[in-house]
């Protein structure tokens, strides 16, 4: 835009105003995310809420297998359950095994993953070898718990050989011991994967923290528990969770494959308990019930560790 300006003659000459700054551009909100968003939403509600929602539908429901007719009945599956003392043998057992899988498993896999993470010689394979139960199929683990422990198995052997016969035993047919070695197959077959993913995380720490804990006098325990273990406090919890759950909603597999829940009901867990009412007993109420059940201590279990840990995620 050009002006007129008056100069000290009286004449008039043309000036040049500075142009006019652009309006700023309106930004629009972006729906490209919600739209992807929309498959991974649809997935989970038909195969995760649909699942868990038809639990407590089945749990109100009489229904005596897949093929037959299906009547309503209320509470009354709930009160079968808890006057079924099969039901207080499973509830017992799962909280032992998780009492003490969990702790043995957590504690033993931080302490091996801050190892790892210290990059001692041949760290690198050892990442490889503690990761190779993890590679395992259930039943093939199985099958390698089974040589070990049958009455003529490995573990007997062993003792007879170093005189120690009178201590042999069918170690997964006996009510006392049947339970322990569900617990030590559980233990075994999570601890090396979990030592990695504290290794993993260990390993982002930065080292001026145990090195200067080490010009302090602090030992590689006091290290590990006063230094390390607090900064990653809160991935601890998410592991811990995550095993709480595999533990509590995984064991039926090592059951159903070693066990079958006895000598008796010595090794019956609540997820076996759910899995042969449904499949072998046929009681589709009474199984969902049970369900019901340990969909509700699964969600205090990890309130609980949440809560121990004091991190939000």
């Amino acid at each position: 835009m050009t002006t007129l300006t008056t100069t000290p003659g009286g004449s008039a000459a043309p000036s040049s105003a500075p142009p006019a700054s652009p309006a700023p551009a309106v930004r629009r909100p972006r729906q490209g995310g919600t739209v992807l968003a929309v498959p991974a939403l649809v997935w989970y509600l038909v195969f995760m809420v649909g699942p868990l929602l038809a639990i407590f539908v089945i749990a109100a429901l009489h229904w005596p297998g897949m093929l037959q007719p299906v009547s309503f009945a209320g509470l009354d599956n709930a009160g079968v359950v808890l006057d079924d003392p099969v039901f207080w043998d499973a509830v017992r057992n799962t909280a032992v095994q998780l009492a003490v899988a969990v702790p043995v498993m957590i504690v033993c896999a931080f302490m091996l993953g801050y190892y790892v993470a210290q990059r001692p010689p041949g760290h690198r394979v050892l990442r490889y070898l503690l990761f190779i139960p993890g590679l395992i199929s259930t039943p093939a683990k199985a099958m390698v718990f089974y040589a070990a422990l049958s009455p003529d198995g490995l573990l007997n052997g062993g003792l007879e050989s170093v005189g120690l016969g009178s201590l042999a035993d069918a170690w997964l047919a006996s009510p006392s011991t049947a339970l322990a070695c569900l617990i030590a197959l559980d233990i075994w077959a999570g601890i090396g994967f979990t030592a990695v993913l504290f290794a993993a995380r260990l390993g982002s720490v930065p080292d001026e923290l145990g090195e200067a804990a080490q010009l302090d006098g602090a030992g590689h325990w006091r290290t590990m528990w006063s230094v390390h273990f607090p900064v990653i406090r809160d991935y601890v919890g998410v592991v811990t969770m995550l095993q709480f759950l595999w533990t509590l909603f995984g064991s039926a597999q090592h059951v159903l494959l070693l066990t079958q829940g006895g000598p008796g009901t010595s090794s019956t867990t609540l997820s076996f308990l759910v899995y042969q009412k449904a499949f072998i007993a046929a009681d589709l109420g009474y199984s969902q019930t049970v369900g019901v059940l340990l969909f509700l201590a699964g969600l205090v279990g990890l309130l609980t560790i949440r809560r121990v840990f004091r991190q939000n995620y």
